[in-house]
């Protein structure tokens, strides 16, 4: 499927000279969501993922179908103050300021095989500051899994050493 042609290009968003890639559309669209959710299930279950790990709050999206399919557990990973019971947390850097997630202390068992699936990957630090936690809690990132990747802005480049699928690439 040319998952492209679900994809809404809107320009000077949310800041003048930033061109956003809008995947409501794609998400709208039943049967294009359904394939590209069963795409990322495919690689899931060739990694043999155990549980699904999604950044807040596209990787919710897009990662419950893939552990509702599998019958696996979905983590949620939140921005601070969003998790009810003890969590751990890790911060890094941005451009302009600093970020921070986190996630419950008891969300990974050591040497859990987690999948990692998010709508986009573009300089790769939400996706690195993710990997930080679950193996700070002894998971094994068996792989990542993306809608979109941004090739220019390189976030492959920090996810060496990992397993990294997507399914459109824009440059």
């Amino acid at each position: 499927m040319d998952y492209k042609k679900y994809i809404a290009d809107i320009q000077d968003f949310p800041i003048p000279g930033i061109l956003f890639r809008d995947i409501t559309p794609l998400m709208a669209d039943g049967e294009a969501f359904r394939t590209a959710s069963n795409e990322i299930i495919e690689f899931a279950k060739q990694v043999n993922a155990e549980v699904v790990v999604g950044p807040e709050s596209r990787g919710f999206i897009f990662g419950c179908p893939v552990s509702y399919a599998l019958n696996i557990g979905f983590v949620p990973v939140r921005k601070p103050g969003k998790l009810p019971r003890e969590t751990v947390s890790y911060s890094y850097q941005l451009e302009y300021g600093t970020n921070e997630l986190h996630v419950h202390r008891d969300s990974i068992t050591p040497g859990q095989r987690v999948l990692i699936v998010d709508d986009l990957l573009a300089t790769g630090g939400t996706v690195e500051a993710t990997i930080k936690l679950i193996e700070q809690l002894g998971g094994v990132v068996v792989g990542c899994a993306f809608l979109i990747e941004l090739t220019a802005l390189e976030g492959r480049r920090v996810l060496e050493g990992y397993d990294v699928f997507t399914l459109i690439s824009y440059e």
